[in-house]
């Protein structure tokens, strides 16, 4: 299907996990190093506990999907997800990076080539790609300011600014394209801004807004109802750098859950919402460059642009 990379990089991405985790197996083939070792202290040992940032803990979509690739490989043993500390998005990149603390092992978040140089990224689009197509948040007195734009050049000239995560990767894309952005560190600091009229539209993606404004529970907040804003940004769950078993479980459990079908079933019932609700197939869609992108990862964000129309229209049934 279409989430899937090219069968060459996966079998290298595949066979490179495989090779470093080859010590492991051995050393675990080899039993136990002593029999006084305990049943007790066996079995707390066999349950792995996973630290998931909490915003996507906090998100169901994402926890269900860490959950489905889990169990999709028993082969490793028993696992509990933890919430991990309300950290902002760049100190949990920052402590995956560092590997030493353990205050997260997982976390999603968009790609860049600069975060997959430095960590481990398991490269299928969470949410089937839809993070990089992005509808604005407003408040009601903002929206005359989106009647007619119909072009980049238009949303350029409206001179709309957009609020979005200082360590957010979509924000030097933005830079990029000419719009002017907001910044802050705290996700949940952009809802005042945008309340206080900092900026215009806080851009989010088709995947997370409903569930966003159900958190926020403010009648004022709306979706602004025309436009599309895309740009190829694959979301992807991401480990660090030397946490190889980590990496392979997550990857083999999508790869099985897309193989048996399980991985469309996730994507049905987390966004199938979000497409019918936010009449996406009849919106404008303004399209982005987005020069970030590692050669894999552009590569993913194409196909995820070429198979947009047949995404809506299967997650729209």
């Amino acid at each position: 299907m279409e989430y899937s990379l090219p069968a060459s990089l996966v079998f290298h991405r595949f066979r490179k996990l495989v090779l470093c985790l080859m010590p492991l197996a051995f050393c675990l083939a080899a039993g136990p190093l002593s029999a006084t070792t305990s049943s007790t202290t066996a079995s707390q040992a066999a349950v792995r506990g996973y630290v998931l940032w909490y915003r996507n803990y906090d998100s169901p979509a994402i926890r269900a999907l860490v959950e489905l690739a889990l169990k999709k490989t028993p082969e490793y043993g028993e696992f509990q997800i933890i919430r991990s500390e309300e950290l902002s998005q760049g100190r949990v990149l920052r402590e995956l990076t560092d590997g030493q603390s353990r205050l997260v092992d997982i976390a999603n978040v968009a790609t860049s080539a600069e975060r997959e140089k430095f960590l481990t990224a398991i490269p299928f689009p969470v949410d089937g790609g839809l993070l990089g197509f992005r509808v604005c948040v407003v408040m009601p007195k903002s929206l005359p300011r989106f009647a007619g734009i119909k072009t980049l050049d238009d949303l350029r000239d409206s001179q709309i600014r957009i609020g979005q995560g200082a360590h957010w990767p979509d924000t030097p894309v933005l830079e990029a394209n000419g719009i002017p952005v907001v910044t802050h560190s705290r996700y949940e600091i952009l809802f005042g801004m945008l309340r206080n009229e900092r900026f215009e539209c806080f851009a989010r993606g088709v995947s997370e807004v409903l569930y966003d404004l159900e958190l926020e529970q403010d009648p004022n907040l709306l979706i602004e109802p025309d436009l599309l804003i895309a740009y190829p940004m694959p979301s992807y769950l991401f480990v660090g750098p030397e946490d190889r078993e980590t990496a392979h479980r997550l990857q083999l459990g999508i790869e099985r859950a897309i193989h048996d079908g399980s991985f469309n079933d996730f994507l049905r019932h987390y966004y199938a919402r979000a497409v019918k609700e936010l009449d996406l197939d009849e919106r404008t869609v303004i399209t982005l460059e987005n020069p970030y992108l590692s050669e894999e990862s552009r590569y993913v964000g194409r196909k995820t642009f070429e198979n947009l129309r047949r995404r809506l229209e299967v997650l729209s049934r």
